[in-house]
């Protein structure tokens, strides 16, 4: 399976930081290995670092990237571009060639997203096309990339986890 990350562009720290952290908990659940915040917002990136650290894993969270320049060494590093929008050609007709990619950087747009990233992405995907949450699109991307796989994972050196339960909540700390 390929290693992913998540370039979040468009954000705006008045506005977007619980929708952006939420982007970032659901690429950390779901098999990313971090996300590059194309914004000055420490306030997000301690609250997913957080999670990280009491809930495991080696997920990183950065901001202050330049998009472009993040794109661009991504590619350099042999890596493909996958653009998340709703103008973009079905996932379900592009997921077996993204999925045979070594590296994949997942663009995720908050508002208007730069005109340059569609020439820049080599997929502009579409989950659907119809207009719906980024959270979503990502999450649905994640799971047909990794084929489901990212539904068991475990996290060894969690601080929290939770075991499994039919009834009621039962959580496990070290």
């Amino acid at each position: 399976m390929p290693d992913v990350a998540i370039l979040r562009v468009g954000h705006r720290p008045e506005r977007d930081q619980r929708v952006t952290t939420h982007v970032g908990l659901a690429a950390r659940a779901l098999g990313a290995r971090g996300m590059y915040l194309a914004a000055n917002d420490s306030g997000v990136v301690k609250s997913i670092r957080d999670v990280a650290d009491r809930w495991g894993g080696d997920f990183f969270a950065e901001d202050k990237v330049a998009w472009r320049r993040c794109i661009e060494d991504w590619k350099a590093g042999g890596g493909i571009v996958v653009h998340l929008t709703m103008y973009g050609l079905r996932m379900t007709d592009v997921i077996g060639e993204v999925r045979k990619a070594e590296k994949v950087l997942v663009v995720v747009g908050a508002e208007k997203v730069p005109g340059d990233i569609y020439g820049m992405a080599d997929y502009n995907v579409s989950v659907t096309t119809q207009p719906h949450s980024e959270i979503s699109s990502l999450a649905l991307f994640l799971d047909h990339l990794f084929e489901g796989s990212e539904l068991n994972r475990e996290y060894p050196d969690a601080a929290i986890r939770i075991e499994p339960s039919g009834l009621g909540k039962k959580t496990v700390e070290k």
